[in-house]
């Protein structure tokens, strides 16, 4: 049954799925729904889709290995994300995003993605100073952070201050991840770098708010909400 000729953790994938379609595993029959926001938020997806969208944000699939796994082209493939993305905006109510990055057009750009998905941006940060500022002034659902700013601040620094009054997701976006991914704990729920994937950032966007992921102080555990199943 193992398709030999594929990539070997394709080919794994490929063949779950199409075990785990065969039954009737997908509606979660002993699991009571009201214990999870999370099942219940991806219950509310369409089976291919939702398998489509969590292959490309959850496990972090292009466009061409997704089309593999689900045994289809790529445009099959990169219509299912475009439907999990409507079904999850159709579901997720807009949200006021603090942007926090000095650079004014990466800044730029982050701000078109977010409006173009139907959220509000509460305002663009350059400096820690200004970040906390914005966040005392709207309280933001999502942050979109860098980790170096403008007067030579740090981006966790600001966002872990605001983190010590909100549980907010938050997304680092930058050009040196290997800031973040040092091996010590915590590190960050979610982590693009730069030069960044427009699909990507907004499938992340929606992810975090979809599943209501928390991000908190450094020095506290984050939690484990993105163990989501297929």
């Amino acid at each position: 049954m193992f398709p030999a000729k594929l990539d070997p953790k394709i080919a794994l994938y490929r063949i779950f799925l199409k075990i785990w379609n065969s039954v009737g595993t997908n509606a979660f029959p002993n699991f009571k729904l009201e214990q999870s926001e999370t099942i219940r938020g991806l219950q509310a997806l369409t089976p291919k889709p939702r398998q489509a969208f969590l292959l490309l944000s959850v496990e972090g699939f292009d466009a061409n290995e997704i089309a593999q796994i689900l045994d289809t082209d790529a445009a099959t493939a990169a219509l299912l994300v475009a439907a999990a993305d409507h079904e999850i905006a159709n579901r997720i109510a807009p949200a006021h995003v603090l942007i926090i990055e000095d650079e004014p057009l990466t800044a730029a750009h982050l701000e078109e993605l977010v409006l173009g998905a139907g959220h509000h941006v509460t305002g663009v940060a350059r400096t820690h100073r200004d970040a906390l500022k914005l966040a005392h002034s709207v309280k933001p659902n999502l942050i979109l952070s860098d980790i170096q700013l403008a007067d030579g601040s740090s981006g966790v620094e600001a966002v872990n201050e605001i983190l010590g009054e909100l549980e907010v997701p938050v997304i680092f976006i930058t050009g040196h991840p290997e800031m973040l991914l040092t091996g010590a704990k915590p590190e960050p729920t979610f982590l693009i770098a730069k030069p960044f994937n427009a699909e990507t950032v907004k499938a992340v966007i929606g992810q975090a708010l979809f599943f209501e992921v928390r991000s908190h102080q450094k020095g506290r555990a984050i939690p484990a909400e993105r163990r989501t199943a297929l």
